[in-house]
């Protein structure tokens, strides 16, 4: 069975509208979960709604506010966000493209969607469009409404398909010179610099292939439960050696020296991988 979408609506540029639907790039199950428990009798924890005043309350008694002063609220209804909604929600509306190095990373907010065009009616233009895209080296600034409100998104291509990415809008984003209180001047020596970029160029990755990577964590965890569920001891993982504070220019000379020597350049989980393999084997 086919994933289900989770928005369809219309791509615009302009006069041009592209029945679009969109579909979740996060993948689900991929995470451990872990339920809060009674410690004696192993009961699910549950959370009652209280007031101070008046006890345990129900959903339908509940309402949003906003403090505006302490201890002071004011009552917002639904329905009076509802009206702050732009008409055209179901738009992604493109507001102009511009060069992929102009939105730094810095701005991507963790969201992104396939979009994929919704009928044969949309496959013409969002062919077209996706291909300009890919011929120009451009990305496009957008807006859509999702959850009821107005997302910044940036479009891009992507193999066959437009890809969005939600983006924070810049008020919402601590920038860089929030931090230059920490820096200090520091002189730095043409050795330091030279040494700095051989042990680079040393660890540059000849080849590289992102699906080496992989989330340790559940896998360590997922394990953890299975053998739990076996009734197996759990062995503690000794604490890696505190590293040894040497001077930057032998550390570096020496980081050069053990990166020359290691030869192979490969990820911590691809090496795990590698290994699994052999042992299969």
């Amino acid at each position: 069975m086919p994933p289900r979408s989770s928005w369809k609506g219309f791509l615009r540029l302009s006069l041009v509208s592209v029945p679009v639907k969109a579909y979740t790039a996060s993948a689900t199950g991929s995470e451990v979960r872990l339920n809060q428990l009674h410690q004696n009798c192993h009961n699910r924890i549950r959370y009652k709604k209280f007031c101070p005043e008046h006890g345990e309350v129900q959903g339908e008694e509940i309402v949003s506010g906003y403090e505006y002063s302490k201890g002071q609220y004011v009552v917002i209804d639904p329905e009076e966000l509802n009206k702050l909604r732009p008409q055209s929600d179901k738009s992604v509306n493109i507001h102009g493209f511009v060069a992929p190095e102009k939105v730094d990373a810095l701005y991507y907010a963790g969201k992104t969607y396939y979009l994929v065009p919704d009928g044969a009616v949309g496959q013409k233009p969002y062919a077209l469009l996706r291909k300009a895209l890919e011929d120009d080296g451009l990305v496009a600034l957008a807006e859509v409404v999702l959850s009821g409100r107005e997302q910044l998104m940036l479009l891009r291509p992507l193999d066959d398909l437009l890809v969005l990415t939600a983006l924070a809008y810049n008020e919402k984003v601590k920038k860089p010179d929030s931090f230059h209180d920490e820096l200090t001047t520091t002189k730095i020596s043409k050795e330091e610099m030279t040494l700095t970029k051989t042990l680079i160029d040393a660890s540059t990755l000849k080849e590289f292939d992102y699906t080496n990577y992989s989330d340790t964590y559940v896998e360590k965890v997922t394990e953890l439960i299975q053998a739990k569920v076996e009734g197996k001891e759990i062995v503690a993982v000794p604490d890696p050696e505190e590293p040894k504070i040497l001077n930057l220019m032998d550390a570096l000379k020496q980081s050069v020296e053990k990166v020359r020597s290691d030869g192979k350049k490969m990820a911590p989980s691809a090496k795990r991988k590698t290994a699994s393999r052999r042992k299969k084997a």
